[in-house]
């Protein structure tokens, strides 16, 4: 007979949640002949399950079944926990997504197929190149682009120049997976040949940029930065290096991203903030961010499945735009989530982002999540045009801290509460801090005769609808769980895949199904939203990053401030735990969203507002990093 106190121990030493029922069972079942810990041996054949095997997942599950109704449920779940094996049995590969595709486009809705050329802005004027090509570093497209059509650069020498910074400074910044410097020399040495005998392919003809490595490039490793994927091999070009490669771009490295896309810590170490050494990048396009504001490519290509854009274009303070759900195909990348990961550039302006965007978009037969939309870039689009609304609760002062200690507690008890009353007073002195950026935001809107109007979020439990994401990633690695080769990955706390992926077994396929369901009303609210305004602004952080990922919308993450030498010290140690953890010298960004297959128009009215600032011009003095 199944002990029920062994039962509970297991779950309790696996943080299982209290989400079940099928695969509880099955679970349960497992676990009655393997030791705790341990995966079942392959092969093996879970005992059949009991009546007191439902009563336990039932209770946990939070499902009433009335004790008559039990004997009738036997003979179907001993049949539904026997469909698992033959599935598993197929080693299906991450590359394999579901039979389903989700859509963000709510009904009677219909995109824009319409595509045009590119609208470029005027030609920036130029001089002489710099004799030290280094001064070019952080340089826009348009600006090196120009260098290079004109001849009075070339791509050989960009690109040495390039890899001579990764060089000097991944050690110190820790944003370097492979060096890609065979296939990159020859593809400047093939741009120079091509724009001599004047085959000029366009702007990024010649330009060096990183990949995230969680994108597929042939003859070089894909590690998806975790222990035991380290000498991964896939022999194809992932989609998006397809287009870059065909528009004359240069791949001179592979990027370091959190282990299977969480975070700035990957199997070699932490990818580290070039503002602030003591700092992560964040995560998890940690490496494109940390290698992009540090002047070490053009550009880079990074991904999203909820922040890992946002995230670490607000910690480096570059820009980021993170496309519509369905307008970038993702062949060749990881899957973490097939509903929500989305691809997407990080440059040092938003007319990069639409120049890079314009190469990388639109179907390719392979990712049916991609629409037939168009991306039409006009740098001189008259973005007076647009209405413009802003979260109005998210530029609130931020709520005081409940200081009152509950009662009953132990003195070590008190003591972790003093600890956490102190963290989160300064939290709150951080976010007070930085809220005078984001109403400056607001004045320099204004300023620009912008007539902002005040919107509020739907109120819907987003957080429940996360769970979909933690399902998804866990299918996308079963095997990494069901084989145990999870302990491999570097971080093992409560909070990371390991824990998370076993968890999220145990997640009912009806109560999935029951928030995507909730999911479909929140598209259909946030459709009504953009019915009054064309564009959103809001701080980067908050309800509204969960919000929009679960949603599909575009944003575009832009520089916007240099924290001054009063500002509130960061924590000691980086935990990961907080998104913007500041401190003096440190960048804050805002952050614009817009409606669905609108990412043009939303990158036309960065520009504009970028322009007005001159934030994106703001690098890293990285001969003065703070030393570790």
């Amino acid at each position: 007979m199944f002990d029920r106190r062994r039962f509970l121990a297991v779950c309790s030493k696996f943080g299982f949640a209290s989400t079940l029922l099928p695969g509880t069972l099955y679970a349960i079942a497992a676990q009655a002949q393997t030791a705790p810990g341990q995966p079942a041996p392959a092969g093996t054949t879970p005992p059949k399950i009991t009546a007191e095997m439902i009563e336990q997942a039932a209770e946990l599950a939070g499902v009433p079944i009335a004790p008559d109704q039990i004997p009738m449920m036997l003979d179907a779940l001993n049949k539904l926990r026997d469909s698992y094996p033959p599935i598993r049995a197929l080693h299906l590969p991450n590359s394999i997504p579901p039979a389903y595709i989700f859509d963000p486009l709510p009904p009677n809705t219909s995109v824009d197929t319409r595509r045009e050329a590119p609208i470029y802005g005027n030609p920036p004027s130029i001089g002489k190149a710099p004799t030290n090509l280094e001064e070019l570093a952080f340089a826009t497209i348009p600006k090196l682009a120009e260098y290079i059509r004109t001849g009075k650069v070339t791509s050989v020498a960009l690109t040495e120049m390039y890899i001579a910074r990764i060089r000097r400074l991944d050690p110190e910044l820790h944003f370097l997976v492979t060096l890609t410097e065979e296939r990159a020399m020859a593809q400047a040495r093939a741009a120079d040949a091509e724009i001599a005998a004047g085959k000029y392919r366009g702007p990024l003809h010649g330009l060096p940029w990183g990949a995230k490595d969680l994108l597929a490039v042939k003859g070089y490793p894909t590690t998806w930065g975790a222990g035991g994927f380290e000498h991964q091999m896939i022999d194809q070009d992932a989609t998006v290096v397809q287009r870059l490669d065909a528009a004359g771009a240069v791949l001179v490295a592979k990027l370091t991203l959190g282990a299977l896309a969480m975070g700035d810590k990957w199997f070699g170490g932490q990818t580290l903030n070039p503002w602030n050494r003591h700092q992560g990048s964040s995560g998890s396009s940690a490496g494109p961010a940390s290698a992009t504001a540090a002047g070490c490519v053009v550009f880079s290509i990074g991904s999203e499945t909820l922040g890992s854009i946002s995230s670490p274009s607000t910690r480096c303070g570059v820009t980021g735009l993170r496309p519509t759900f369905g307008f970038v195909p993702r062949t060749g990348a990881m899957a973490l989530s097939w509903t929500m990961d989305k691809l997407g550039p990080i440059c040092h302006s938003a007319e990069d982002c639409a120049l890079v965007m314009s190469t990388i978009y639109g179907p390719d037969g392979q990712d049916l999540s991609v629409r037939n939309a168009a991306f039409n870039w006009d740098a001189k689009f008259d973005w007076r045009a647009l209405r413009v609304g802003y979260i109005e609760s998210a530029f609130a002062v931020p709520p005081r801290v409940d200081e009152t200690m509950p009662s009953g507690l132990s003195p070590d008890q008190q003591k972790k509460w003093r600890e956490h009353l102190a963290h989160r007073r300064a939290a709150r002195a951080r976010a007070v801090y930085d809220r005078a950026y984001d109403m400056a935001t607001l004045d320099q809107l204004r300023d620009m005769e912008i007539k902002l109007i005040p919107v509020e979020l739907p109120k819907l439990p987003y957080e429940a609808m996360v769970n979909l994401l933690s399902a998804e990633a866990a299918a996308a690695f079963d095997e990494l769980t069901l084989t145990g080769r999870d302990k491999l990955l570097t971080q093992q706390g409560p909070e990371d895949w390991p824990n998370i992926f076993r968890t999220a077994r145990l997640y009912p396929a009806v109560e999935y199904i029951q928030a995507n369901r909730a999911r479909t009303v929140a598209i259909r609210q946030m459709a009504n939203i953009f019915k009054t305004v064309d564009i959103l602004v809001t701080p980067s952080g908050g309800q509204q990053l969960v919000v929009t990922n679960l949603t599909g919308h575009p944003a575009i993450i832009l520089p916007n401030g240099i924290r001054g030498n009063d500002s509130p010290k960061p924590p000691a140690t980086d935990t990961g735990e907080e998104d913007n953890i500041g401190g003096p010298g440190t960048p804050v960004s805002i952050t614009f969203l817009a409606n669905l297959y609108q990412d043009a128009k939303l990158c036309a009215f960065a520009h504009a507002y970028e322009r007005a600032t001159d934030f994106y011009k703001m690098h890293p003095g990285l001969s003065n990093i703070p030393a570790r």
